[in-house]
This record gives structure tokens, C-alpha cells and sequence, in this order.
């Protein structure tokens, strides 16, 4: 056991399937199995893979101005989630800078926030200080949950046998209470891949029996465990934000992509006269994709240059496994953020050159929406 970190109710699952165990948020996590990144990522991309998310942290908001205390924490109005829908929000401080991603869940009686695991203990301070002022009851109920994502084109195919609803009914960022191999469970239509999927809360001790029983299912489809190194290339083909690379309390919403979650017709909620003032303004600076046009690879950390300048840092690059290219997230200044602006990335001394391009970079993923 590596000292002072966690582990998930799944370690021994990983452990047994060869997983490569690292430091990450806290935790003990597989970066990957003996099958190897590529092939993980090829997996879900092709047909379905298996992925231990239980490090993130889920928080139970019951009470009268529930609703209220998520309105003001929250940049997205959740005042228009219908009961068994999830919205993809953040958390911002009042300068506009963001703490944190977080997706919310509404249920009949009550809201759940999902956040980063790296974040937990921040995020919990963050809503129980603001909760104060509420009539609301709150629940940090992160160890007791498990959480397992299975995704790909043949995900429905793996967890139909298993699943006690009918898993069609379950649409995009939609999501149901019944049971996965006859364990209560969340069954969410949301994931981090750009694939067909689901997400599954069960209760931890419940999910090693889960875990097992997904694989066993999908054995015909080719299922593999999958790792944290396939789970970022997989995330960043699609553009999605990773927290600590692309999100941080340094940049807003906005500057961050997020403007499209960022509602300022809604009032009164933390961040929201800061980021109304740097829309009007308008942004100096803007999250952007970057694809190489030559041969490179871009990691996190590497300068973005223009005329010989640095003008940026890339915030995660990688080739990817189904591109065959480099590509990369960064900020720049927003006179340089239209798509085809020529730049250089600055791979440790050699230049390589690349283009601001849309995301997602990849465009042929299997959701539902």
C-alpha cells in the first residue's frame, strides 16, 4: 500500500486483473492493465470497456431550499432539471474562477453533486460553508459509494442482461433507479468518453460484485478493464476539461470553455457579477483545442509560440490512438483563438507546427443524445 493514499472498494478487482496501480487524487488507481493504454482506448472506442470511478466525490443536498443552495454554488440553472435528469455545472469563487466541475443530479426528494476526487475536501467545505444559510440537510456520501462507467458502441449490449430497466428508456444525461446484477443501483446515461454508456452508483461494498458481473457479461463483446491513462486519451479526443489541467481557479467559466453551462440571466449565484463584467469587457484569453500539422507530441506543460513568441501552455496533449495525431488543449490570447490560427508548439527545444482547431477532435463516438 502506497502511504497516505486511498483505495476504491475495487483495488483487489484491479489488482487481480494486473492493473498498474498509481498515485492519483488521493487514491491507489490502474493507469492500466496488461492489455495497455491503446488497446483500452481502442475498446471503448470499437465496442466496451470497464472503468473504476468510485474515487469521486458524491454530496447529498435534502431540505427545503435545496434547490436554493444549488442555484447560488452552481454557474447552470438547475431550476430546469426534471426529476431523473443530471446537468453538467460548475462551481465558480467570486472573482469567476473556477473550483471546480461537477455534474447534479435531481431526484424526487433530493439533489447529488458528483465532483473530482482531487477536489473533495475542498468541494465539501465549499457547500457546507454556503449551506449555512440554508434550510438544507447535507451529506458527504462519497465512501460509501461506488462508481463504475461502462462505455462504448456495445455498452447497452453488456449491461442489458443485467440491468432490471430498460436501459432505452435511460437517455442522454437522463437517469434511473432499479438494479444492475441484482444490486440497487443509479443507472445514468452520462460518462467522460464521447461513447455510448452508462454510469452506475452503487453502494461501495456492492461494487466488486458489479464489476464482476460487467465483465462476465460482456465477455462476447470484448469488454476489458480500462485504466486512467485510456480514460484521459479518451476524454481529450472529445475536448472535455480535465480539472487542474484545463479548469483552475486561475481561469473563469468562460476563459475555460464553460460559457455554454454559464447562465447570467440566472441571479444572485457565487462568480456571477465578476463573469457578467468579463463578458462585457470581453475575454482576453480563451481555451482552445490545437491539432499538430506535422509530426509531434505535445504533452502538457510545453509552450504554445506564435511569430517566436510564447504566447500559451499546452494543458494536456497526447497523439491520439484513433487520429494518429498530435493533439492538444491550451489558453491563448483571444486574438490568436479562431480556428485554423497557425502556432508552433515548443516540444522541449523543437518546434512543431499546429493549428487552433474545433473540438471535439474526434467526431464519431456512438452517443445517444
Amino acid at each position: 500500500m502506497i502511504a497516505g493514499l486511498k483505495r476504491t472498494s475495487l483495488f483487489d478487482e484491479h489488482v487481480a486483473s494486473g492493473g498498474k496501480m498509481v498515485p492519483f487524487a488521493g487514491f491507489e488507481m490502474p493507469v492500466q492493465y496488461p492489455t495497455g493504454i491503446t488497446a483500452e482506448h481502442r475498446a471503448v472506442r470499437e465496442g466496451v470497456g470497464l472503468f473504476d470511478v468510485s474515487h469521486m466525490g458524491e454530496f447529498v443536498i435534502r431540505g427545503p431550499q435545496a434547490l436554493d443552495l444549488v442555484q447560488r454554488i452552481s454557474v447552470n440553472d438547475a431550476s430546469t432539471l426534471e426529476v431523473g435528469q443530471a446537468q453538467y455545472s460548475a462551481m465558480c469563487t467570486e472573482t469567476g474562477g473556477v473550483i471546480d466541475d461537477l455534474l447534479i443530479y435531481r431526484f424526487e426528494d433530493r439533489y447529488m453533486l458528483v465532483v473530482n476526487a482531487s477536489n473533495l475536501d475542498k468541494d465539501w467545505a465549499w457547500v457546507q460553508e454556503h449551506g449555512e444559510t440554508f434550510d438544507v440537510d447535507l451529506q458527504n456520501v462519497s465512501d460509501q459509494t461506488g462508481l463504475l462507467a461502462v462505455q462504448g458502441p456495445r455498452a447497452r449490449d453488456t449491461l442489458r442482461p443485467l440491468a432490471s430497466i430498460d436501459l432505452d428508456s435511460v437517455r442522454y444525461y437522463r437517469f434511473a433507479e432499479g438494479e444492475v446484477a441484482g444490486v440497487p443501483a443509479v443507472i445514468s446515461g452520462t460518462g467522460y468518453t464521447g461513447e455510448d454508456g452508462f454510469e452506475l452508483y452503487v453502494s461501495a461494498a456492492d461494487a466488486p460484485r458489479v464489476w464482476r458481473a460487467v465483465l462476465e457479461s460482456g465477455a462476447a463483446a470484448g469488454i476489458i478493464p480500462t485504466g486512467l491513462g485510456a480514460r484521459d486519451s479518451l476524454r481529450l479526443e472529445m475536448g472535455y476539461a480535465l480539472y487542474g489541467n484545463e479548469l483552475d481557479d486561475e481561469h473563469t467559466a468562460l476563459e475555460s470553455g464553460l460559457g455554454w453551462v454559464t447562465k447570467l440571466d440566472k441571479p444572485d449565484f457565487v462568480g456571477r457579477d465578476a463573469l457578467a463584467a468579463q463578458k462585457s469587457t470581453g475575454l482576453k484569453r480563451r481555451l482552445v483545442g490545437l491539432q499538430a500539422t506535422e509530426r509531434g507530441f505535445p504533452r502538457s506543460g510545453y509552450d504554445i509560440v506564435a511569430d517566436g513568441t510564447t504566447v500559451g501552455t499546452v494543458t494536456s496533449g497526447t497523439v491520439s490512438p484513433s487520429l494518429g495525431g498530435g493533439i492538444a488543449m491550451g489558453y491563448v490570447p483571444t486574438e490568436l483563438a479562431a480556428k485554423g490560427t497557425a502556432v508552433e508548439i515548443d516540444a522541449r527545444g523543437r518546434l512543431f507546427a499546429a493549428v487552433v482547431s474545433s473540438t471535439p477532435f474526434y467526431t464519431k463516438g456512438s452517443i445517444r443524445r
